[in-house]
């Protein structure tokens, strides 16, 4: 007699905002690879997928690196970790935005 194999109970995915972290527009952070600016942020999977130029992705922020006086705007999908440090907040709607130059 054959048994059938144990499925492992599903593992729930951590939130888009767990990954995503204090990144909103205007927030700046900083680890190992820079310092590094939100210009935006998605949440549309399609938008966020063509963005990165993967099949799929959940979410993805513009920065630049506001240590590269050349720096240019890209997307990043890495999620948020202990290595990442959060120098400004992001900002709201009734903040006054100011780019870091």
């Amino acid at each position: 007699m054959h048994s059938l194999p144990t499925l492992a109970p599903p593992v729930a995915l951590p939130s888009v905002q767990d990954e995503v972290g204090p990144r909103g527009p205007g927030a700046i952070y900083q680890n190992s690879d820079g310092r590094f600016e939100v210009l935006a942020l998605t949440t549309d999977p399609a938008e966020a997928a063509a963005l990165l130029r993967r099949n799929a992705a959940r979410w993805a922020v513009i920065v630049r690196d506001t240590l590269r006086p050349d720096g240019q705007p890209y997307p990043v999908g890495s999620v948020w970790t202990d290595s990442d440090y959060l120098i400004r907040p992001a900002h709201t709607d009734r903040d006054t935005y100011r780019s870091a130059a």
